[in-house]
């Protein structure tokens, strides 16, 4: 979800579209980017704004990008 959000796919009917997710499925899902210790906020207005990630936390952003289609294979996507 962090790489979707940091790579323009940065808001929930963008997400839902891209991944096939429920719409609250995707909320859901970037709340619980808290608890990875990712920093993910919403910038905007409630209707045209979107989620930028502030701080990685204990993920390495270029190892994710490096291994990208390993990390989508394993969750078969």
């Amino acid at each position: 979800m962090a790489h979707l959000i940091n790579s323009g796919t940065n808001t929930v009917p963008l997400i839902c579209e891209h991944t096939g997710m429920h719409r609250r499925t995707a909320q859901d899902t970037i709340l619980a980017l808290n608890e990875l210790a990712i920093v993910c906020q919403f910038m905007g207005e409630k209707r045209n704004g979107h989620y930028e990630i502030v701080d990685w936390g204990p993920i390495r952003k270029d190892w994710v990008k490096k291994n990208l289609k390993d990390v989508l294979d394993v969750l078969s996507l």
